[in-house]
């Protein structure tokens, strides 16, 4: 095996079939087969270290079957990846004395004061009770105030049912009336949690999230192609949400989130390129600092890099409760929350380092930050389910051969 640099991009030379062949062309050959093979209608990966960006590849079109290839440059719904960039938005907030993170959340959302606590059915009727304990915004960022999501809770999915309430993703405010599942600080449970932190960071800052995501990261960031509301122009480089049909192809399903939503959402709104998110995780891999831009301070990375729930566990398995939105995530035991990040607490063989920090989103887009080894790697596509096993091999694949240039 040689190793050579190109253009600041590492490349080791690997043996296939006797045949010799750049680890890029490795991981070129990952995701084409990805598409071929009908496991992806599209995807994108990109990758850097603390020096530059490493490896960018795409293969399949923004609409499967078409013309139109993905690149990096591709805009896509990056859903629950948004969450992280709320939560930086939250911390500068903490960073600026203007937020407090052990401070009850109603204390800036007095509407929260409301919000109580699912304990199960009176046949239609959902049986109520208040919460134990008043939520903290600590709780809100480490999806420990026991609220949750339809797609992975089936009380909250009989809930909407028999209340009329919309899921999350109809950008409506009503369904900030959802109750919690458990008392706050008993569980991890993933959910809503970052939205109700977006309305707190507007509470704080005193401007809407947007304005606030905007002026705290994507602005001094350059990421001008991250955004709440996509122009025109974006839209149409925007990858089409994807389901795969009867016949095992795969269709495009029109637009799954409301143009004009009635709130920000902290938890899904943000649409974003590869190239542009990774930016952020740059920021983040070199400590809250990007080209000399600073986000946030290296003590307040450290922590979110950190397990901030304690004894509590994030969970091995998470079934889905909506088959048609998310098959289930399976991050392996072990795995602690930190600020925004799902945190692997043992190396991962060929991949990650302990400590690293990622997340993901639901139409299938994922990213990872590996301060250990120095390293940040994403890749993108647009469909549901959510992380179907042979998607997770794809991932899997990609990491693999991206580690073994390093």
């Amino acid at each position: 095996m040689t190793t050579r640099v190109v253009r600041a991009r590492v490349i080791v030379t690997t043996f296939l079939d006797g045949e010799e062949l750049p680890v890029s062309s490795t991981i070129d050959a990952v995701l084409q087969n990805a598409v071929d093979s009908g496991t992806m209608p599209n995807v994108v990966a990109i990758a850097a270290d603390r020096n530059g960006v490493i490896y960018e590849g795409a293969a399949g079109s923004r609409v499967a079957g078409g013309d139109d290839p993905v690149s990096p440059d591709t805009h896509f719904r990056i859903m629950s990846m948004t969450k992280m960039a709320a939560t930086v938005a939250a911390l500068q907030q903490v960073e600026k004395g203007t937020l407090d993170l052990d401070a009850p959340v109603d204390t800036y959302r007095p509407e929260f004061a409301d919000v109580q606590v699912l304990e199960g059915f009176d046949g239609d009727v959902p049986r109520l009770r208040p919460p134990a304990r008043r939520a903290t915004v600590k709780q809100l960022m480490t999806h420990t105030a026991g609220l949750s999501y339809w797609f992975w809770n089936e009380d909250i999915t009989r809930w909407q049912s028999v209340t009329g309430t919309p899921n999350v993703l109809s950008g409506s405010n009503v369904i900030f009336n959802a109750p919690m599942v458990a008392d706050p600080g008993t569980k991890y449970e993933y959910g809503i949690n970052t939205d109700w932190l977006g309305k707190v960071v507007e509470a704080a800052s005193g401007v809407t999230l947007d304005v606030a995501i905007k002026d705290g990261i994507t602005g001094p960031l350059g990421m001008d192609e991250t955004s709440f509301a996509p122009t025109d122009k974006q839209r149409a480089n925007l990858s089409a949400p994807h389901v795969k049909g009867e016949d095992g192809t795969w269709a495009d399903i029109g637009e799954v989130l409301p143009v004009s939503p009635e709130y920000y959402a902290a938890g899904h709104g943000l649409y974003s390129t590869p190239r542009d998110y990774l930016k952020f995780q740059q920021a983040l891999l070199c400590g809250g600092t990007f080209e000399g831009t600073t986000i946030l301070d290296r003590s307040t990375v450290d922590a979110a890099f950190t397990n901030q729930i304690g004894d509590l566990d994030f969970p091995a398995a998470i079934d889905t409760a909506d088959p048609a939105a998310t098959f289930g995530f399976y991050p392996g035991p072990g795995c602690k929350w930190g600020y925004g990040l799902l945190l692997n607490t043992a190396d991962v063989p060929g991949m990650r380092r302990a400590g690293s920090g990622a997340w993901a989103g639901l139409m299938n887009t994922h990213f990872w930050v590996d301060r250990t080894t120095g390293v940040t790697g994403a890749i993108y596509s647009q469909f549901l389910p959510f992380v179907p096993e042979e998607a997770l091999t794809v991932y899997a694949d990609f990491e693999k051969a991206l580690y073994a240039t390093l």
